[in-house]
């Protein structure tokens, strides 16, 4: 591509005698005031103006952005890389694969289907907690962990031989997002370009929504599915309208009992409520720099919880300290601070920049929190916790007797008994002082839930279990693991612990999930380790584990008590994720939480439960402990932190990243320019998109005749849709494997099985906890199949089958938020390959609505202030779609007419806005999909 340079702004920056090519931003009037992010951007399209897809008119469009404007123009964005996780990659490189063959079927060169910006992987999600609780835990997941996925591993370290600029990250070494904060990440990026060296920002999408930690860095990039990465890494840019950008200031510091955990969950509360969805946030004021690096990069992390595109912080000294302590080298320092200074990238308070709205948070007016049960914007102050379970319970557990006895007493007057001596074998292995006590749930707790389960679990220690006992609390997921204030002030918080006497419950499943291995060096040099074992609290692996439903098995004893009186138990973990039927199948009610938090809430043992009035146990003098007994000094742990990390640690361990272990070494890896599929697969399968495709796109078509596969609700999320976590035997994933000789301790989750489609369609919609409204009171999978008499249940895939042997087309009804949370591909491949035409729903998340066209799915928005209930549509009727031939002339209509016409004969018509928002996404669904165009473009030029 030919940079036009309409504005003269290319030029040389000298940096230590090195020279580097530049496109300035002050060669364009109005760059000076905006935002940091949009000043990203605007260097983007200069170094990308080509005359056609970028024009001048696009840079001066941003360079005098209104902020007060609502977004109506369309730019071009050009990530300088793309980075991507196993689940959501996999399907990538199998997409790239499948795409190979593609080109060479329709006559052109198959290695032409590269990378053209650098991409990375990460393996990071695969890891299950199959085992805890011992010292040989993080051994023996790894080995569980190539035994299931060594297939999808040979099929990556192929795409690592195969591919051009693709490197992948192997297993073991962390979770994606700070191994790119400590590692990848480039802050400026370098780059040959004929001939001559240029330096740019650093930028990029990710197939993981948590992509924005990066932000923290000074480093503007998002979450993207799994279809959009792929055409970003095959040189297309990302269209999108200039954002309204959210100024974000913040003021003070965080108080002494607080965390930078309790901080985000402060600010996505905020957030969230104000309304920030599609937009940049961006913090600035004179407390930005006082806000270390970790924090940042946590606060920068939940921006998809908070519903931003992005959740930006500028460059600054603190950012060169990070970069500094990360082990990158005094050249790329000396870059990234010349650079950043040269462009007005660099922090400058003084500097009165433009925001579209503005809001503030004095940090010192945060309290300690946690969130939940199922959503990460729902802030409960600590305080409250126990008051604000028992009122959540009521949704969870019916007032009345269940089958078994069971019962919730509305009145919570009663108290359980006291326990004595809370000593026992933990269930994964560390020995306490008896083998054998009775312990209620509940321990210390007042009020009284229901009637107490009792069991003797797999290691033949008895309690009793209730509602609201935390059966998993887990340290987990990059939103904290990398943040190492958090980190140690839960070890110190065990260490305290520990010396009071005090032990984790029986009943809980207790686990740390370092995000890199730089995590466990400096856990080990702080002497620290040894407290949170006694606790339970042993390494498990390294990656995103529970967040993501790795949280493996519960104890089989636990979870058939659970299961046989409908105990609605609870997860605590300090992830970023706690959607319903994420964590864990067995438990219903999960809370976010400090590493700390996590920590205490495994010593409490139930959600049911004071920390302010209620003893987590007795000391050696009988004298009762509460958690301010043990809660760490914030002075202490800052002491922890600067005796026992330094910038050895993270040369040492990011040294050989790439290399992996013996096992890594040992796989036999498939050579080639195109993959062999082995048919037998049930992990790596080559899918259907580009079978009988024309070298010219078939014109789209109306939609007529279409039967409604779900009628959702509002806060649908992608892990609703996305199948997630592991499946049982019955299902039609679970038939699948059984059929083609995979036993059910095999099935591994669904995952790690992304690569393969037959199971993913089966998983799609397919959540235990998503809800039919075309059914009454039904959980799970399920649907009316029309093309039955009467209608009858069926499993959701089981309907899709019959539906498209018949020619039905598919549409889903959907209420607000609809694909919010993770940027997972499949949640629109799924419900493509399940024969959906369209989705109709109040509102949409950003990145799944954009994913649906890539998948050629037309979404649809109802009138404004209309929704399926104010239509009075029930799910049953037929409906037809009309207009959709206008795109066939170039233009995208902004609406189209829906018509329902109910069993009856009775008919309902609207017009519906058509959420096709800008024309390289008409561009798409013209062709069937992104990856049909890019396909088409790479075949034209071959």
């Amino acid at each position: 591509m030919t940079n036009v340079d309409s504005f003269g702004s290319k030029g040389v920056l000298n940096v230590a005698g090195t020279d580097y090519e530049i496109f300035r931003l002050n060669s364009v009037e109005g760059a000076k005031s905006l935002p940091f992010s949009l000043k990203v951007l605007l260097e983007n399209m200069l170094r990308t103006e080509d005359g056609a897809n970028i024009t001048a008119d696009h840079v001066r469009a941003l360079a005098e952005w209104d902020p007060t404007a609502e977004p109506n123009t369309e730019i071009q964005f050009t990530p300088a890389r793309v980075i991507m996780q196993d689940f959501t990659g996999v399907p990538c490189i199998v997409d790239l694969a499948t795409m190979r063959e593609a080109v060479k079927e329709l006559g052109g060169d198959p290695t032409r289907v590269n990378p053209l910006a650098p991409a990375e992987m990460v393996i990071d999600h695969s890891v299950q907690i199959d085992v805890f609780g011992n010292s040989n835990a993080v051994e023996r997941n790894m080995e569980i962990e190539y035994q299931r996925n060594g297939e999808r591993y040979q099929f990556l370290r192929w795409g690592q031989t195969a591919f051009e600029d693709f490197k992948v990250v192997p297993p073991g070494m962390g979770i994606v997002h700070q191994v790119n904060i400590e590692y990848l990440a480039r802050t400026v990026m370098t780059r040959e370009v004929d001939g001559v060296l240029r330096a740019y920002p650093d930028t990029l999408v990710g197939t993981d929504s948590h992509t924005t930690m990066v932000n923290g860095l000074g480093v503007l990039g998002w979450g993207v599915g799994g279809i959009e990465a792929e055409a970003a890494m095959l040189g297309q840019p990302v269209s999108m309208l200039i954002p309204r950008v959210v100024g974000f200031k913040l003021t003070g510091s965080i108080p002494a009992g607080a965390t930078a955990t309790d901080v985000v969950l402060t600010i996505t509360e905020q957030l969230r409520k104000h309304g920030v969805v599609g937009k940049f946030v961006e913090f600035y004021g004179e407390g930005v720099s006082a806000v270390p690096l970790a924090n940042r990069a946590t606060i920068g992390n939940m921006s998809p919880e908070f519903g931003s595109t992005a959740a930006m912080f500028p460059i600054d000294s603190v950012t060169v300290d990070y970069l500094r302590l990360t082990g990158r080298s005094e050249e790329q320092l000396a870059l990234v601070e010349a650079y950043a200074k040269e462009q007005g990238l660099w922090h400058d308070p003084s500097v009165e920049i433009k925001f579209s709205e503005y809001l503030e948070l004095d940090l010192s007016t945060v309290v300690p929190s946690i969130s939940g049960p199922k959503r990460p914007q729902d802030r409960i102050e600590l305080t409250n916790s126990k008051e604000q379970f028992r009122s959540d319970l009521l949704n969870y557990v019916s007032a009345d007797a269940n089958a078994d006895g069971n019962t919730v007493d509305e009145s919570l007057e009663e108290s359980f008994p006291a326990s004595d001596a809370p000593s026992f074998t933990h269930p994964g292995g560390h020995t306490h002082d008896t083998e054998r006590v009775v312990v209620s749930a509940a321990n210390g707790a007042q009020g009284r839930t229901s009637n107490p389960i009792h069991v003797k679990n797999e290691s033949g220690v008895e309690f009793e279990l209730d509602h609201g006992a935390v059966s998993i609390a887990s340290i987990t997921s990059c939103t904290n693991t990398s943040n190492p204030s958090v980190m140690l002030a839960a070890a110190v918080l065990a260490r305290n612990a520990v010396n009071k006497g005090l032990l984790s419950k029986p009943w809980v499943k207790t686990s740390v999930a370092p995000g890199s291995k730089v995590v466990t060096d400096y856990y080990e040099k702080s002497g620290l380790v040894p407290f949170l074992e006694k606790l339970g609290f042993y390494t498990v692996g390294y990656g995103c584990a529970t967040c993501i439903g790795n949280s493996g098995p519960l104890d089989t004893e636990v979870s058939a008590a659970i299961a046989e009186n409908d105990l609605s138990v609870t997860a605590v973990l300090s992830g970023n994720r706690n959607f319903e039927g994420r964590i864990n199948p067995d438990v219903k009610m999960n809370y976010l939480a400090s590493p700390p938090l996590v920590i205490a809430y495994a010593l409490a043992g139930s959600m049911d439960f004071d920390f302010d009035n209620d003893a987590l146990g007795q000391d050696a003098d009988g004298n009762d402990v509460f958690l301010a007994d043990i809660w760490p000094n914030p002075v202490e742990v800052q002491e922890v932190m600067d005796a026992s990390i330094d910038r050895e640690m993270f040369t040492n361990s990011y040294a050989t990243i790439f290399d992996g272990d013996d096992r890594w070494k040992a796989l036999e890896t498939p050579e080639g320019n195109t993959f062999e599929w082995d048919p037998k697969s049930t992990y790596v399968r080559k899918p259907p998109y580009f079978e009988g495709m024309k070298a010219e796109a078939d014109p789209v078509s109306d939609i007529a005749g279409a039967r409604v596969l779900l009628k959702l609700g509002d806060s649908v999320t992608t892990d609703h849709i996305s199948p997630a976590g592991s499946f049982k035997s019955e299902t039609p994933a679970g038939q699948y494997l059984l059929a083609n000789g995979v036993e059910r301790k095999d099935f591994n989750s669904y995952g790690s099985r992304r690569g393969n489609h037959e199971v993913m369609i089966r998983g799609t919609f397919a959540n235990i906890r998503i809800r039919n409204q075309i059914l009454d009171n039904v959980e799970g999978g399920f649907t009316r199949d029309f093309t039955q008499a009467g209608g009858p249940q069926a499993y959701i895939y089981d309907a899709s089958v019959n539906y498209q042997a018949a020619g039905t087309p598919l549409v889903v009804l959907a209420g607000k938020e609809y694909g919010s949370g993770s940027s997972r591909d499949w949640a629109a491949k799924g419900t493509a390959l399940l024969g959906v035409k369209a989705v109709v729903a109040e509102s949409y998340e950003r990145i799944h609505r954009s994913n649906l066209i890539g998948m050629g799915v037309l979404p649809l928005q109802y009138p404004a202030g209309a929704n399926a209930a104010s239509l009075g549509l029930t799910g049953t009727e037929t409906f037809s779609v009309e207009g959709v031939t206008e795109l066939n002339n170039g233009t995208t209509p902004k609406t189209l007419k829906v018509t329902a016409v109910a069993e009856d004969g009775t008919t309902v018509s609207f017009d519906a806005d058509l959420r096709i928002d800008t024309p390289g996404e008409a561009d798409y669904y013209r062709n069937g999909g992104i990856l049909q165009y890019v396909l088409r473009q790479i075949s034209a030029k071959a």
